[in-house]
């Protein structure tokens, strides 16, 4: 009896629900390869050592050039990286439920007296790691706001997530700083607000990384395979809100979108 060993494959995954999509999307094509995957969760940063010192093979997703181009060069210093598929086209924003007065379209209305008696101070954002925070943190400077009042938090994503839920439930004046994709999106009309600095970067592109030294696992028509994964931020959004908040198994949910594309 011949007994075949799967190859083992890990995959370091930035521990947030559109991350975790774009991973499950991924984890799925290479088990049709043939592979088994294992995923390990991670803080952004900490993902990025992770995939350094080799203790993941690959890592999904990664945002270049802005919000983690600076955690891939610091990789780069010991490992090569090959850059595959384009997951999607993600941002940074700051943004505003729908119905509140559409006079706000920038972050420096944020100032305006009428604005700061009726906006809530607190701006909730997620872990210290990531991008959207680092540019938020810079933007509360850059455009006194920290001096008119405004605090910004770090936090969980649910922190984040829920501020937001509960101000939209009860019609309060929020900002909320956030992303594209996210499965908020999915659901609520958020309006972008202008942020003439350029504090906020650009659009990135967000890829599988793997570490060079693990591109002979694979074959010319696999590595062809994983670039030619296309994804878009309403199809991460669309099933990240499956998941986050109608309760679906992850695993199934790409799993048939997957399908429905083949």
């Amino acid at each position: 009896m011949c007994i075949i060993i799967k190859t083992i494959l890990k995959i370091g995954v930035t521990n947030l629900s559109f991350h975790r999509i774009a991973a499950s999307l991924v984890a799925n094509t290479l088990l049709e390869m043939g592979f088994n995957v294992e995923r390990e969760y991670a803080p952004h940063q900490e993902n990025f050592e992770r995939l350094k010192s080799g203790q993941v093979d690959m890592l999904a997703s990664a945002w270049l050039p802005s919000s983690h181009g600076i955690y891939k060069i610091d990789v780069e210093k010991e490992v090569p990286l090959l850059e595959l598929g384009l997951h999607y086209k993600p941002y940074a924003l700051w943004g505003v439920p729908k119905y509140i007065s559409e006079e706000i379209t920038e972050v420096s209305d944020l100032l305006e007296p009428e604005v700061l008696s009726k906006m809530k101070k607190d701006i909730q954002g997620i872990n210290s790691g990531a991008g959207i925070t680092r540019f938020s943190i810079e933007m509360m400077e850059a455009y006194g706001l920290n001096a008119a009042g405004y605090k910004f938090h770090t936090g969980t994503e649910d922190d984040c997530f829920s501020a937001f839920e509960n101000a939209v439930a009860h019609k309060q004046w929020m900002v909320v700083p956030l992303w594209k994709p996210q499965f908020l999106h999915y659901k609520y009309n958020i309006r972008e607000l202008k942020e003439p600095k350029g504090l906020l970067g650009i659009i990135d592109k967000a890829v599988l990384l793997l570490r060079e030294d693990k591109k002979d696992l694979f074959t010319d028509a696999q590595l062809k395979k994983l670039d030619g994964l296309h994804f878009t931020n309403d199809i991460i959004a669309e099933l990240d809100y499956q998941v986050s908040r109608e309760g679906k198994d992850i695993d199934e949910v790409t799993k048939n979108w997957l399908q429905n594309q083949s």
